[in-house]
């Protein structure tokens, strides 16, 4: 457009006034010439200066607003933190086994020991297994609605999607252990006989809730929300981006893999952490089918395994909360998933931030 208007302007005859003026120059107070961006042509959205608030009462109640529930959201996300640590820390002090490499968990009478190792270790490669299955799954899903599925199927096969996401844990509890751990039992039996020799795959004799069963249920539990997330991220790709890679001559996976998915990368990975989050906390589903391991029992690496997570051994012995001591034990096991997951979204945003900046 410049271009064209410079053009335009040197075929027009030019006074000596006018003469060496730039187009897009404006008279300066003193008589000449001076650039366009003065403080009174400078557009509201620009970075050089400051829009200047209209004075409108709407803007003004928005404003404040969208900040008081800014401060509302830091405000009970730090009282959470201040309440948990006050609770946890007279028992910790008074905890006489290692918090983080015991396996005890004895928080009654005088001398209380417990520790968070087997919590810790159940919890987080449960979660990890259950995101491995789950995100690679939702991609494809979340693919398939938006690139492959004709139209006619599309909104049918999102809405049945979004009903899984719907839901209750406990119906998820129920079905798994009544009707998907009769499917997953010899694929357990296959592994450890196969791949036994490998130690997250040794046989350990438990036939119940195992880790490999809790991250199979959990997988299907966060399916719903890769999916769903990964599928609107992938909607939005430009469509100028799409139709450039085919009339390139790419194929239909070629423009995925060079215009969808990298369009796509900071939404799945914003997808796969709440899945995280959410794999993290779950207690209904993963109570009912858990197979708790007694302190007297060897403990091993293997996946198939039995254990508690964080969020089920609290929700297991509620009826222990009737004295402080015993309380702020379980509550120190509730500081610590609180502490993981806050690290686990402070690292997706650091994650998407970069992305973000590396995109741009």
């Amino acid at each position: 457009m410049t271009e064209v208007l410079g053009q335009h302007v040197q075929g027009r005859p030019s006074s000596d006034g006018e003469k060496g003026r730039s187009p897009l120059s404006s008279p300066s107070p003193e008589g000449g010439s001076g650039q366009a961006g003065q403080p009174g042509d400078q557009s509201p959205l620009s970075g050089g200066q400051a829009a200047r608030p209209t004075g409108r009462l709407g803007d003004a109640i928005f404003g404040r607003s969208a900040q008081g529930a800014g401060v509302v959201v830091i405000a009970l996300v730090t009282l959470v933190g201040v309440f948990l640590l006050s609770q946890a820390v007279p028992s910790l002090a008074k905890n006489e086994a290692n918090f983080f490499t015991s396996r005890e968990w004895t928080v009654g009478g005088d001398r209380p020991r417990f520790g968070i190792f087997e919590l810790l270790w159940t919890t987080v490669t449960a979660s990890v297994l259950a995101m491995a299955i789950a995100v690679p799954v939702g991609i494809c899903v979340a693919l398939f609605i938006t690139e492959y599925a004709p139209r006619w199927l599309q909104r049918p096969a999102a809405s049945l999607v979004d009903l899984l996401a719907a839901v209750p844990s406990i119906v998820y509890g129920l079905w798994g252990l009544i009707v998907f751990r009769p499917v997953v039992a010899p694929v357990e039996t296959w592994l450890s006989t196969h791949v036994g020799w490998f130690p997250l795959f040794a046989r350990t004799g438990i036939t119940g809730g195992t880790i490999f069963f809790i991250g199979v249920v959990l997988a299907i539990m966060i399916l719903p929300i890769v999916t769903a997330i990964s599928r609107e991220v992938f909607a939005q790709t430009p469509t100028t981006h799409k139709e450039g890679a085919l009339a390139l001559g790419a194929t239909r996976w070629e423009m995925i893999r060079t215009a969808v998915l990298p369009f796509g990368r900071p939404g799945v990975i914003s997808a796969a952490m709440l899945a995280l989050g959410r794999a993290l906390g779950e207690t209904i589903a993963v109570t009912f089918i858990v197979s708790t391991l007694a302190q007297n029992t060897a403990w091993t690496a293997s996946l198939f395994n039995g254990g508690e997570t964080f969020a089920s051994r609290i929700a297991n012995n509620a009826a222990e909360f009737d004295s402080p001591q015993k309380t702020g034990a379980f509550i120190a096991a509730g500081l610590v998933l609180f502490i993981l997951t806050f690290i686990v979204n402070a690292i997706a945003r650091i994650v998407i931030e970069r992305r973000k900046a590396f995109t741009e």
